[in-house]
């Protein structure tokens, strides 16, 4: 009988708005927001790991290694010893992502993405124009306010292509 009453309890949540009336409430599983959360999760990474200037670029990149792991921190540490980020302070350039289109593939129960990313280099008066085309996997963890709030993990990321866009419309 406790039993009987208890998943009664589970799945008849109600909630009262604010004018009186009720509303009844669903449990939804985290799988059903699996692919909302993770589109979110790669959206925020490349947020932070491509969207940077010299005023920002340490505090964003800190943020976008909370959400990888090794493959992110070792693209980094390359991006770091090729002297991109002292030429972002040094020529004061401004990274701005213009969007990101990430698209989630499963194949039993694990999650691969391919991420077309399309940022801008300004520096000053010449404006270049980039496409990233990005694949990785996703895996649950535990989340992490504010550090990892989706609970997903970036692992085996690469960059895979990057070419300039044609600047002319």
């Amino acid at each position: 009988m406790v039993f009987n009453i208890n998943q009664k309890a589970l799945n008849s949540a109600f909630a009262i708005n604010t004018d009186g009336s009720i509303i009844p409430l669903k449990l939804v599983t985290q799988k059903e927001n699996f692919r909302v959360e993770a589109l979110a999760h790669l959206d925020l990474f490349h947020n932070y790991f491509y969207n940077i200037d010299a005023s920002n670029y340490e505090r964003n990149l800190e943020k976008a290694l909370w959400l990888g792991n090794s493959s992110v921190d070792n693209l980094y540490r390359q991006k770091k010893a090729d002297g991109v980020y002292n030429r972002l302070l040094q020529y004061s350039l401004v990274q701005k992502v213009l969007s990101i289109d990430s698209r989630i593939t499963e194949n039993d129960g694990a999650y691969s993405f391919t991420t077309t990313t399309i940022f801008e280099i300004n520096r000053g008066s010449i404006i270049d124009t980039y496409e990233l085309i990005s694949t990785g996997n996703l895996m649950t963890v535990d989340r992490n306010f504010p550090n990892n709030p989706h609970g997903l993990l970036i692992t085996n990321y690469f960059e895979n292509t990057l070419k300039k866009l044609n600047n002319e419309n």
